[in-house]
């Protein structure tokens, strides 16, 4: 037999205590089958399904009574309905037909695959115990502070309480990946999906004390975004005014300018005609 497996517990505010509790050998054995969990995992998602889609064969599809054609003499191939399966709007051939795919399993062996689960998750220190979770109201920021303060905020958890807690399943309603049901009623399939299981400590019944975890980290501050200064003049208003209009000029798509028309050349100016030489007489000789 195993050792006994141990889990860190939460204060109802989401600090960690210093000690982590002993879970219960049931169903904590710490022996994982991987087998029965296949089956478990495969008849758990096979009992989800319907079974109702169904597909008309050719013996359903209205019309097609009579033959198209005369069997020879047309040169085309010989057809003995339109609804044949071969046609555009004729049966369709081996569709679904309604059916049931339930799967069922033993009772030994879905007990199995339980013990298997929640040991699975424990081994791989996926299992945290919380205080009772009593909320007055329902308050969807408190449980997520709660998360984020465990350190569990963005994962996908299961949170498993002791009997039925209406406010807690209504606070968790609205946060994604976050899922509550009763202790009693966690399947194989549920707690493996989940990426961290969170039990409320009276489920469990009597916890022993567990191992020395030291102290508590220091949670997590988130920092503030940081505001960009707005600009004050000697006034204070004046800025907060130009502000506005600034944006609206950002905002506005800039006017292109006017193209500039070409500068026209100069014409240029007449030049005055040349002189005419005169034409010297040539001597005789």
């Amino acid at each position: 037999m195993s050792a006994q497996l141990e889990a860190a517990a939460f204060a109802l505010d989401g600090t960690r205590r210093r000690h982590a509790v002993r879970l219960p050998a049931e169903p904590f054995d710490g022996v994982v089958h991987e087998a029965v969990l296949h089956q478990a995992v495969r008849a758990y998602l096979a009992n989800q399904r319907q079974g109702t889609a169904q597909t008309k064969t050719r013996s359903f599809v209205t019309g097609g009574n009579q033959k198209p054609w005369r069997q020879k003499g047309t040169g085309r191939a010989r057809q003995g309905s339109i609804r044949s399966p071969l046609w555009p709007g004729g049966g369709t051939i081996f569709g679904p037909l309604p059916r049931d795919y339930r799967m069922g399993l033993p009772r030994k062996v879905r007990q199995l695959a339980r013990r298997s689960a929640f040991s699975a998750r424990a081994l791989a220190n996926e299992v945290f115990v919380v205080e009772p979770l009593r909320f007055e109201e329902p308050k969807t920021r408190r449980m997520a502070a709660l998360l984020d303060r465990m350190d569990l905020g963005g994962r996908k958890v299961l949170i498993l309480t002791h009997g039925d807690n209406r406010n807690v399943q209504l606070s968790a309603r609205n946060l994604a990946d976050v899922a509550v049901m009763r202790y009693q009623d966690a399947n194989p399939y549920v707690v493996l999906r989940a990426g961290a299981v969170v039990i409320e400590e009276p489920a469990l019944g009597a916890l022993e004390q567990g191992a020395d975890l030291g102290e508590a980290p220091a949670p997590r501050e988130r920092k503030p975004k940081a505001a960009a200064p707005a600009a004050e003049d000697e006034g204070g208003t004046r800025a907060a005014k130009a502000a506005p209009a600034a944006r609206k000029a950002k905002a506005a798509p800039a006017k292109k300018a006017p193209p500039k028309a070409a500068a026209k050349k100069p014409a240029a100016k007449p030049s005055a005609p040349k002189a005419a030489k005169p034409k010297t007489p040539k001597k005789k000789g």
